[in-house]
This record gives structure tokens, C-alpha cells and sequence, in this order.
């Protein structure tokens, strides 16, 4: 039984945001316990760490260094990976946003690409792509779960449980401005290689002559429609991923999910993954072309985009492609970065949240 000073027990973040129990102590009491030792107390008696009988030996800390070293880690994996395995469907949906009348459906877009390039050509693109995504990955996730915790810890145990939702939107707008100067220059290069034939065969070619004809600046051109299309797309990827896993494990499984195997878990999380990913291509779809456009043709502006693409194109053209593509997607990448946790030995994302009277009886039973 663990003693925890006041001090202590004010920075603890609330139990609902993650499904299994976890140490809610400061960061000076998770060093003391990993290393066995008494730790000063701010009190005046005397406060003692130590850990549980049931804590293996070397697990990782909630919220510790450790832990978002692990989520960062998970990040890179999950989008770096998928993303460049989708790159024959990116590949088709950016020509089919450039140039409708050659590449008019999706089935003619692959046919279009293979007889011009061969098969060679459908993972053209596909460095900047996994490096662009494996940078973006790191920073979503891993300051998604930094900001979480830092906006419940503003809003104190009982707002954060009555507003979660706005916690999981802030929190992933937050990380998502930050991954998106990570990918814009990669995104830059992977668009203009992908849909200018002949401009280069890859990352290593494509950046010195984007450079070369652009400028450094021209690397963040697309910078602002990159938020524009990403910011909405995380937020609508963390929070309807979060709301979807909860509803799944409380009208649709009927055990707790502490009682669910850990493939059945990996399972909700793929599923609860997909559907928020259909969301997710929907409401960043317009944005989308407009990254494509913007980033395809030298000084062109979103009033040139707007008046090309008219307002109906650029919320339909692509977008059933980008469905089936943003789909499975995210679904793979919740299903990667939660096996990523569960393989280092933390819990999946989402689940039943407690009320905020039974955190308050959890942190009173540990006191």
C-alpha cells in the first residue's frame, strides 16, 4: 500500500482516460518505486514507495518518460508502416484529384498507371512517404497522450470525466499542429513526385529540384491546408476512436474489458479504428484535394483550387477512394500502435469510463 503526499495526490490524472489500473503517483514517486527506495515526503511524517507485490519487475510507468518514449515509439510504427503500404491507393487518388479527365474512376487510374509506369510505378513515392508518416505518427501519438493528460490535469478529476470528449479534441488538435510541421516538406515532395511525371523518381532527386525550383519555403506551402485537412481528421480520429472503443465495451461486449483477451481487445480496437476513419476521410476530404492541388502546380493559390475543382469537387472527387483507403487506414493503425502497447506491456486505448465518485473511492482505497 502506497503512501502519497497531498502534493502528490493533486497532479494524479483521472482513472477514466485509460481502461486498466495504473499507478496514479507523481513522478518522484514513480522513480523511488522503480528504484526501491524511501522517498522524502513533503508531510511531516515520514512517506514510503514501494512496489505492489502484484507490479512485475520493469513494467512501464504511466505518464512516465518511459511511457510516451513507448507511445512515440508506437506512433512511428503504426502511420509510417500503413501509410506506406497504401501508396498504390494514394498514388491513384492524387492523379484522380490532378487530372480527373485521365485518370476518370479507380479502376482506369490503376490501369492509366500501369501502362505508363509498369508495376514499378504504383510505390512511386513511397520514401517520403514512410519518413513524412513515421514523423507525423511520433509526434500524433506521442503528444496525444502528453496533452491529454496535461488538459485533465487543468480540468481536475471531475470536469475531466464530464468532458472527456473536448479533452480527447483538444488534446489531439494540439498534437496534430505539431506532427504537421513533422510531414508538410515530405508531403511537398511525395505529391509532386507522385503526380509529375518525369519530375523524379524519389525522394532523393525529388527534394533537391522541389528546392531548387521553390525554395526552402516552398516546403511549407502547404502548410496551412495541411492543417486544414489534418487537424479536423485527428480530431475526428482520437475522439470518435475513444467514444466508439467505450460504446463497443459497454452495450456490445458483455464482459468487462478487463475480462476480454487481449486479441479480442486488439479486435476493438481495429473495428472502433475503421469507422472512425470513414469519419475522418469525410470531413477532411475537401482540404485534401486542396493539398494535392496546391502542392502539384508552382504558385497556385486556394482561390486557383476552388475555381478549378468548384465547391462539389472538392468535397466528392476521390473522396470514395479515400474512404476505402483512410478505412482501413486508421483501423490498421489503432490496431498496430495498441498491439505496440500491449507488446511493452501497457493497456489498450479507450474502454468504460468510471464515474468520477468511483476514481475518488479508487484514489481513497490506495491513499
Amino acid at each position: 500500500m502506497a503512501v502519497v503526499s497531498e502534493s502528490s495526490r493533486r497532479a494524479l490524472l483521472p482513472s477514466f482516460l485509460y481502461s486498466s489500473p495504473a499507478s496514479y503517483s507523481s513522478s518522484t514517486t514513480s522513480f523511488a518505486a522503480a528504484a526501491g527506495v524511501a522517498a522524502p515526503s513533503s508531510s511531516a511524517g515520514p512517506a514510503v514507495w514501494a512496489r505492489a507485490p502484484s507490479e512485475p519487475s520493469g513494467k512501464i510507468e504511466m505518464y512516465s518518460p518511459a511511457f510516451y518514449a513507448a507511445c512515440t515509439a508506437g506512433g512511428v510504427v503504426s502511420c509510417g508502416v500503413t501509410h506506406m503500404s497504401v501508396t498504390p491507393l494514394d498514388l491513384v487518388k492524387c492523379n484522380m484529384q490532378i487530372d480527373p479527365a485521365k485518370y476518370k474512376s479507380i479502376s482506369s487510374g490503376f490501369g492509366v498507371l500501369l501502362k505508363e509506369q509498369g508495376a514499378r510505378g504504383f510505390f512511386r513515392g513511397w520514401v517520403p512517404t514512410l519518413l513524412g508518416y513515421s514523423a507525423q505518427g511520433a509526434c500524433k501519438f506521442g503528444f496525444y497522450e502528453f496533452f491529454k493528460k496535461y488538459y485533465s490535469d487543468i480540468a481536475g478529476p471531475e470536469y475531466a470525466a464530464k468532458y472527456k470528449t473536448l479533452i480527447y479534441l483538444a488534446g489531439s488538435a494540439s498534437a496534430e499542429v505539431i506532427a504537421d510541421v513533422a510531414l508538410c516538406p515530405m508531403e511537398a515532395v511525395k505529391v509532386r513526385v507522385q503526380t509529375q511525371p518525369g519530375f523524379a523518381r524519389g525522394l532523393s532527386d525529388g527534394l533537391p529540384k522541389f528546392v531548387k525550383a521553390d525554395g526552402y519555403s516552398g516546403l511549407y506551402k502547404g502548410i496551412v491546408p495541411l492543417w486544414g485537412r489534418q487537424i479536423p481528421y485527428t480530431m475526428m480520429k482520437f475522439a470518435s476512436f475513444e467514444t466508439i472503443v467505450e460504446m463497443i465495451y459497454k452495450y456490445a461486449i458483455p464482459a468487462p474489458k478487463s475480462d476480454c483477451s487481449k486479441t479480442l481487445q486488439l479486435g476493438v480496437s481495429f473495428a472502433g479504428g475503421y469507422v472512425a476513419g470513414v469519419f475522418c476521410a469525410i470531413v477532411s476530404h475537401p482540404a485534401d484535394n486542396l493539398v494535392s492541388f496546391l502542392n502539384n502546380a508552382k504558385g497556385a493559390t486556394v482561390g486557383d483550387a476552388v475555381k478549378k475543382l468548384g465547391l462539389w469537387g472538392l468535397f466528392t472527387r476521390g473522396l470514395p477512394l479515400r474512404i476505402l483507403m483512410i478505412g482501413t487506414l486508421t483501423g490498421a493503425q489503432w490496431g498496430i500502435y495498441d498491439a505496440f502497447k500491449v507488446m511493452v506491456g501497457l493497456p489498450t486505448t479507450g474502454g468504460v469510463a468510471p464515474t468520477p465518485a468511483a476514481g475518488g473511492e479508487h484514489l481513497k482505497t490506495d491513499a
